[in-house]
């Protein structure tokens, strides 16, 4: 059943707001545990549809999965033997799923992966994989819609430059490189806290891993690894949706569970915008009350520059800021959907190519809209916050993806929104 979010706009945000495991973390550390045979734990794990996803995927390459929403704890048994081949009907739900191919190259010799789909936020190749594995001496193919990478013979080290520090691609590389003769080493990799965090589960394995969180890892193969207990680094993209939405109501958020460190950009821009950012015991706050911040332009980069998945809350914040402002998207052709539909609440913006120029008005107006992936989905509830009247927004299943009980969180900070059964549309 189809569901959207009624939201009924004035909320001024204020209160405590809790920050679990990344989402982009969470999935490719399951797809991580097929390294090792045995029973790996991962805890902190988000309450989240991709996760259960995930975890059908692996159960259907033989893996035992007992999954805990509420615990936020993933327990993977991995058998000696597991399969190779991750069907489309699961990838296409689930681009994160081609984080499997590292893995079941390294540890059987083969992998069959659906060229995934996933978010419509434009196209995300695959040719960094590919020639990744292929320098690591894997035969690497497209057929029939999926991408095969075989290694009878084994992973053998190398010397590797990936043309643009593609988060996908160096994850797929590292696990790969872990169980390779010899030394591996990348460069241009990655620098983002989750591949911090898949380095440090690896080495938690047994894996000899040196320069994550640098633009070059090292990493020095062995035989085998072991199954570990790993908890996953908080989830900075929940977090700097919970620092917007501080902004953007104009309200007071703690973000429990938030590093700071890990969103310099973000939180650096909205500090010199006007908002008060202060670290705290248990995270960070950003306040915002009593006034209207100011505009601020925004160019998306790989960390640690400006996150692409913090873009479509900067447009919401810069439609009803203070001023004018300049949105760049650097990483991905297709991100602007979010402002046709913030058109649709009254919000003044014009794309040019890759450029968004806002013009701040001071209360949008309700009215319904359409998510069309996890972060435009999330953006678009804040907007209908600052909104007169009442925002529907549509593909909620969007939004579930990325954030546990998102209502029930906002509610708590003193919103109006619920879930309800969206309207079959006409003529269907």
């Amino acid at each position: 059943m189809r569901e959207r979010f009624r939201v009924v706009g004035g909320a001024h945000l204020v209160g405590q707001a809790t920050v679990v495991g990344a989402k982009n973390s969470a999935l490719k550390l399951m797809a991580v545990a097929l390294l090792a045979v045995g029973r790996t734990t991962l805890t902190n794990v988000p309450a989240i549809a991709d996760v259960m996803i995930m975890a059908e995927l692996l159960r259907r390459l033989g893996v035992g999965v007992d999954y805990d929403p509420e615990a936020g704890v993933v327990v993977l048994d991995v058998p000696e033997r597991i399969g190779h081949r991750a069907d489309y009907e699961l990838v296409r739900a689930l681009r994160a799923s081609i984080s499997v191919l590292g893995p079941l190259v390294a540890r059987v010799g083969e992998a069959d992966v659906a060229v995934p789909g996933g978010d419509a936020i434009g196209s995300r190749g695959l040719d960094l994989h590919a020639a990744g594995l292929e320098a690591l001496g894997a035969e690497v193919h497209v057929t029939h819609g999926y991408l095969v990478a075989t290694a009878p013979q084994g992973l053998q080290g190398a010397d590797i430059r990936l043309d643009f520090p593609s988060v996908g691609a160096t994850e797929n590389v590292l696990t790969a490189a872990v169980l390779a003769r010899g030394t591996t080493t990348i460069d241009n990799v990655a620098r983002e806290p989750e591949i911090v965090d898949i380095a440090e589960m690896l080495q938690s394995m047994g894996a000899r891993v040196e320069g994550a969180g640098t633009s070059r890892i090292t990493v020095h193969g062995v035989d085998s690894l072991a199954p570990t207990r790993h908890a996953v680094v908080p989830d900075r993209i929940a977090a700097g949706t919970w620092a917007f939405a501080a902004a953007t109501t104009r309200g007071q958020i703690e973000v429990v569970g938030g590093v700071a460190d890990h969103l310099r950009a973000p939180l650096g821009a909205l500090e010199q915008a006007g908002c008060d950012v202060t670290v705290t015991e248990r995270g960070f706050c950003v306040s915002a009350l009593g006034r209207r911040p100011r505009a601020f332009d925004v160019a998306t980069l790989p960390y640690p520059g400006f996150p692409t998945d913090l873009q479509p809350f900067a447009l919401t914040y810069n439609a009803v800021a203070d001023g004018s402002a300049m949105v760049t998207e650097n990483l991905f052709e297709a991100r602007f959907r979010t402002v046709q539909e913030l058109a649709r609440l009254g919000a003044d913006a014009q794309i040019d190519g890759h450029h968004v120029m806002t013009h701040g008005v001071e209360l949008l107006s309700g009215a319904p809209v359409e998510s069309s992936d996890i972060r435009s989905g999330a953006a678009l509830v804040l907007a209908g916050l600052v909104a007169d009247g009442e925002t529907l927004v549509s593909g909620v299943h969007h939004i579930d993806r990325g954030y546990p009980r998102f209502e029930e969180a906002l509610r708590a900070l003193g919103a109006d929104v619920t879930r309800e059964p969206e309207d079959e549309p006409p003529f269907a």
